[in-house]
């Protein structure tokens, strides 16, 4: 994953986090849940799957074991 893929998913979350639009919804999803509790459960599921891939793919490896070689000296 690229850094620059990264970051422009993090500030597409962050925008989407914002739902103004489903301050006003009465509608129930699966006839129990308001509509602003059930995006807000999806979209934490969406951004734990972006941040475990984040974490997989575009965390700075190199960077953490020339941190750790200096530990034992």
């Amino acid at each position: 994953m690229n850094t620059k893929i990264a970051i422009a998913v993090f500030v597409i979350l962050a925008i989407l986090h914002q739902d103004g639009w489903n301050w006003d919804n009465k509608t129930l999803w699966l006839g129990f849940m308001p509509a602003g509790l059930g995006y807000h459960a999806l979209f934490s599921i969406v951004v734990a799957f972006f941040w475990a891939a984040v974490n997989r793919f575009a965390w700075p490896h190199r960077i953490e074991a020339w941190a750790d070689e200096g530990e034992g000296k």
